[in-house]
């Protein structure tokens, strides 16, 4: 039995009576924390109300299963014993409970409970969550501990059994899970059996970005063929090819491109910028593309003692940066479906009213959620942003809402105020990589004295020169632009219309799925299959609850591609389920308390691995 391949799969409705009756085998007739029932089954109400369960198989049979409970279910077994005053991690957004991790007993001693565990927690990082809470018996506090876990002070009693609190960062656990997974997963192998709809590992350390289309074309550029195959969806450049200007200068003379030093700070540039723009030349900072300015910049004006706020979600390359490359204080301002994605200026101002943050990140428009704050709502905002927080504006894709509603002007006479421009998006420059700071003059020098020399090539400089100087045919661009994705969103409604499809007002659209079908993983997994690429956001905040997806907006036959992949993936057999093998590679990726929970369960000392009610 112990040699039969191992696999992992979501839990089904047909699961529920096998699961139940263990449950009653494990937690009643062995420990004795429930009462023993003449059904011979074990359940409680949030069953019913969406919680996760992952099932271990061994040759097909069922060994054993670990339950989730995200955040938006709306409630979670420990409201049973603790309020959120006492426990104030039970109202985070982005926390997700880890439960009775239970393996049948001819499978006990075997790799089936680590792998429940490491999977439960793979399931949590494909969801966005941050935080784990569990509960586990007092008397395996150490194996808990090893897993990760830490105690938070509480302790729990249910029937005869004592349980500890715990809790721990997701990025801890993804941590010491490869430290303590990894050996059982390299020697399973191949011969693991994974039909979840994440990879088996994460990806690269890094913040995740879009452009998995290359794994159709070929990062080594060698089929390059491809591209006119593949509809990268999945990242946002735009449809449109560059301004005709812009193609020719690039095609005059490449030789002399490619082996001629470009101007060292790139003063013709920063002239056009800001006579574009209307600010003064001393105004901007240029680099290569806007995550070079945000490492640059963020890494000179933080430390691990600042604090910083975000919108959540939004563009991962805030999160990373503060998070993860310096280690700031991070405090997230959730946004989510139920408001349409709206970011609430009064309670952004409200957060910031204190002076408390160092740094607070706007985009706007914001990506991925496609929402915008008009100018006057901006400059409102701006007004009530206390003297000591420096307010970042990230205006990558303004261009589609009207360079009108750009704030640059206004940064370049505010000390505490940054704009950040991508010439990416807009103006069809993705892989030339131009983008620009504007603040007040003396912010901006002292950027311009942290940035190399050269920092932007010489054929990128001569595309973003070109592509300022015809405005008229970006503007163009950009009202088409609004055209086909209105197009785009009324055939994707047609397709599905449980499925919502956000308003927008830059190149993409934000659509989430209905509850009851595929999860946004299975149906990028299922598009790929057409060579159509579009972007899970799953990972990016569990405010998309595993069911979001952004689609680009591209021109017509690559979004009649889009569509028709869209519908093929929705009608797939077995849509829901993910068939072994399908895309997902192993080398890729406000709750309320009513006391309805039956009391928690947890793992005993014979499987390995935490356990929550």
């Amino acid at each position: 039995m112990v040699a039969a391949r191992l696999g992992l799969r979501l839990g089904t409705p047909a699961d529920r009576d096998w699961i139940h009756r263990l449950r009653h085998e494990v937690y009643a007739q062995e420990l004795g924390q429930h009462a023993v029932v003449p059904a011979g089954r074990l359940s409680d109400a949030l069953d019913e109300r969406g919680v996760v369960y992952l099932v271990a198989t061994s040759g097909g049979t069922p060994a054993g299963f670990v339950s989730i409970t995200p955040p938006w279910v709306g409630q979670w077994s420990l409201d049973k014993y603790l309020s959120r005053a006492e426990l104030p991690a039970l109202d985070a957004a982005d926390a997700f409970e880890i439960r009775i991790l239970t393996v049948a007993a001819p499978w006990r001693g075997t790799a089936v409970a680590s792998l429940l565990m490491y999977a439960a927690l793979r399931w949590v990082q494909s969801r966005g969550g941050r935080q784990v809470l569990a509960m586990g018996r007092t008397d395996l506090a150490d194996m808990y501990r090893a897993a990760g876990l830490r105690p938070t002070g509480h302790t729990v009693v249910s029937g005869a059994v004592t349980f500890e609190v715990m809790s721990a960062r997701v990025d801890a656990l993804a941590t010491r899970a490869r430290q303590r997974y990894g050996p059982v997963l390299a020697r399973l192998g191949a011969d693991l059996d994974w039909r979840l709809d994440m990879p088996v590992h994460p990806g690269a350390d890094g913040c995740a970005h879009g452009g998995a289309s290359f794994d159709g074309i070929g990062a080594d550029f060698r089929r390059l063929h491809r591209r006119r195959e593949v509809v990268a969806a999945d990242v946002l450049d735009a449809w449109f090819p560059p301004a005709p200007g812009v193609l020719d200068v690039l095609a005059e003379d490449p030789g002399w491109h490619a082996r001629t030093s470009p101007p060292v700070a790139a003063d013709g540039l920063r002239a056009e910028i800001a006579a574009a723009r209307g600010v003064p030349t001393g105004a901007l900072t240029l680099g290569a593309g806007s995550s070079d300015l945000i490492f640059r910049a963020f890494r000179e004006w933080l430390t691990p003692a600042s604090r910083v706020l975000l919108i959540d979600p939004t563009y991962g390359e805030y999160a990373h940066v503060t998070t993860e490359v310096i280690g700031c204080r991070v405090d997230r301002l959730p946004i989510g479906p139920a408001d349409g994605w709206r970011i609430d200026v009064d309670r952004l101002a409200g957060a910031l009213a204190g002076g408390a943050y160092d740094l607070a990140v706007v985009v706007n428009p914001n990506n991925p959620t496609g929402g915008r704050l008009p100018l006057e709502v901006m400059r409102d905002l701006i007004a009530r942003v206390p003297a000591r927080t420096r307010l970042w504006i990230d205006e990558a894709y303004v261009g589609y809402a009207g360079l009108d509603q750009s704030l640059a002007p206004l940064a370049a006479e505010r000390s505490n105020i940054v704009v950040c421009t991508s010439m990416s998006k807009m103006y069809a420059l993705s892989g030339m990589r131009v983008a620009y700071l504007t603040s007040d003059e003396t912010t901006a020098a002292a950027l311009r004295r942290w940035t190399p020399p050269w920092a932007v090539s010489l054929p990128a400089q001569l595309a973003a020169v070109a592509a300022l100087r015809d405005p008229a045919y970006y503007a163009a661009r950009w009202a088409q632009t609004a055209v086909l994705r209105a197009e785009l969103a009324a055939s994707l409604r047609a397709v599905d219309p449980a499925a919502r499809v956000e308003p927008a007002v830059a190149n993409f659209l934000l659509v989430t799925l209905p509850a009851q079908g595929p999860s946004a993983a299975e149906v990028v997994a299922r598009c790929r299959r057409d060579d159509v690429y579009l972007r899970d956001l799953s990972p990016m905040s569990p405010a998309f609850q595993g069911r979001t997806i952004r689609i680009a907006v591209k021109d017509p036959a690559a979004n009649a591609r889009i569509v028709a992949a869209y519908q093929a993936a929705l009608a797939a057999p077995g849509a829901g389920v993910v068939p072994p093998g399908l895309a997902v590679s192993r080398d890729a990726a406000a709750p309320r308390r009513d006391g309805r929970c039956s009391p928690a369960t947890a793992a005993d000392n014979r499987v390995a691995g935490p356990a929550a009610r």
